[in-house]
């Protein structure tokens, strides 16, 4: 059989012996798999997490072929709804092996969904019916599933009921849990049936010995300050690791892998590292050096004005002193102040200035370390799933700003919700002009309020906006009717009854001009 073209599948380890890295957490999961050849562990499945390239998937892979046990793989690129789990993981999850064979040994089959932190949607289940159709193959509206629908609840109801061990694995745990305010809720739910493993990124020392292992399986030759050189240029990525060395020695012609083609190799393609938000802030936030914070707020993946809302929201929260509230907020103030240099003056650094002062005011504006698990929260005047930034309250102001809808959401919507929401300063939910004047309904005027549409209070206003709309749309009409009524000479400021210049008698016919 010719083997892969891609070096990180064909050195990719077969066997526990050729892993290297993680020996807690691998042996956590060893424990946790020995546990299912005498019946079932009390938690079914395990959520491997940590940053990509540590070889979550390859542990997982690795200990079940020693094992013998057949494995069944999904990814984010396949479709992963909720019939697609259940066709492909929960029927011989929850039977036997996909691949028994009745005169074989009993053999274990383990369902591996990878990245799914990426698996998106929420808890609500789709009918069952809808299920079975879309497995078999029917057409129609009411049989098809697209992207991830269902697919959340479909992978918890696999965990509650699977008689095969389940690896999840996943990058940023909180993808997984969700990105709104019920995130707790379902982490609790799936708590109850994984057993969570974090993993990091593999040491200097085991990079050696992979970069070592690779190329004697090429049979290249190599020095050892090109190891060394390469172990320490990488930032503990093994997929990465194995990609460079494949990059690196395609031009070699046999000759040896030397540590000046390294050091080249490092110069000219400078791997661009960006952190997810949440893992992110967690990192900054124990951050006690202003060069380190720096330096670590550049690679996490948001805007810097963007991030100035994150941090701003998060201080308050995870600070336990006042003093250091009010210092993070004096920086936070300057970096928002050094943003709006960007406008006003071209050659003003602004963008590093503010990531380098918000980085201080996360990470050592408290002169108390930061200890335990840190959870950072999403900010919620930036959610986009909430209903003050439904499709069709954008749209209406899209429409009257004539702007798309990015540009809305950014510009144009916070300070529409800062003079509608009562606990703004400026905010007045009564006030209807601006909701009258979009033609927004009563349920879009209460979402930019904010306020729950359950409340006795909630229900008075929107009853008092129909009330307010009802006797705008009277005096429309009646000024339509006074406008035909009513003379030219006498009709009411702002109305004309004038004929077009393009229809009048005197003017030229349609599609022609005057020079006079």
């Amino acid at each position: 059989m010719q083997q892969p073209s891609d070096w990180t599948e064909r050195h990719r380890p077969r066997s526990e012996q050729l892993l290297e890295g993680n020996d807690v957490q691998r042996r956590k999961i060893r424990a946790w798999l020995d546990e299912w050849q005498n019946g079932a562990p009390k938690k079914k499945a395990i959520l491997l997490v940590g940053p990509p390239g540590v070889g979550k998937t390859t542990v997982a892979r690795a200990i079940a072929e020693d094992m013998g046990w057949n494995v069944v793989e999904l990814n984010a690129s396949d479709d992963r709804n909720a019939a697609a789990i259940r066709k492909a993981a929960t029927s011989g999850a929850i039977h036997r092996s996909l691949f028994h064979d009745p005169n074989a040994p009993a053999s274990r089959t383990l369902v591996l969904l990878d990245e799914v932190d990426h698996l998106s949607g929420g808890l609500r289940k789709v009918s069952q019916d809808r299920i079975q159709r879309a497995m078999a193959g029917e057409e129609g509206p009411n049989a098809t599933l697209s992207g991830d629908s269902g697919g959340k609840a479909e992978l918890l109801r696999l965990l509650e009921q699977t008689k095969q061990p389940v690896v999840l694995a996943c990058n940023d745990e909180m993808g997984l849990w969700g990105r709104n305010s019920s995130w707790r809720t379902t982490r609790d739910r799936f708590s109850k049936h994984v057993l969570k493993i974090n993993f990091v990124r593999a040491n200097e020392e085991a990079l050696r010995r992979i970069a070592r292992r690779v190329l004697r399986e090429e049979n290249i030759e190599f020095d050892d300050d090109a190891v060394d050189a390469l172990a320490s240029t990488n930032h503990g990525d093994l997929r990465a690791l194995v990609r460079d060395l494949q990059v690196m020695t395609a031009g070699l012609h046999g000759q040896s892998l030397q540590k000046a083609t390294v050091l080249s190799h490092v110069e000219a393609s400078q791997r661009d590292v960006t952190v997810e938000i949440f893992p992110g802030l967690e990192n900054l936030y124990r951050m006690r050096s202003s060069n380190d914070a720096s330096s670590l707020i550049r690679t996490i993946d948001k805007e810097p004005q963007d991030f100035l809302a994150w941090v701003h929201w998060n201080n308050a929260s995870l600070f336990t002193d006042g003093p250091s509230i009010r210092r993070g907020s004096r920086s936070l103030a300057q970096a928002d102040r050094n943003f709006m240099g960007r406008f006003i003056n071209q050659a003003h650094r602004s963008t590093y200035w503010t990531q380098h002062l918000t980085a201080l005011s996360a990470s050592v504006a408290n002169k108390v370390p930061l200890k335990g698990k840190l959870y950072p929260n999403y900010p919620h005047f930036l959610r986009r799933s909430g209903s003050v930034s439904r499709s069709s309250v954008l749209g209406k102001l899209s429409e009257f700003c004539s702007t798309n809808q990015a540009s809305t959401r950014a510009d144009f919507l916070q300070p529409l919700l800062t003079l509608l929401q009562p606990d703004s300063p400026l905010g007045d939910p009564e006030n209807f002009t601006a909701s009258i004047g979009l033609g927004l309904s009563a349920e879009e005027h209460l979402s930019l309020t904010g306020m729950a549409r359950s409340r006795r209070s909630s229900k008075e206003l929107m009853a008092a906006y129909e009330a307010a709309l009802l006797l705008h749309e009277a005096d429309s009409k009646a000024t339509d009717v006074v406008a035909e009524t009513l003379p030219e000479e006498v009709q009411p400021e702002g109305v004309s009854t004038a004929v077009p210049k393009e229809e009048s008698e005197d003017g030229p016919p349609a599609g022609q001009t005057t020079l006079f």
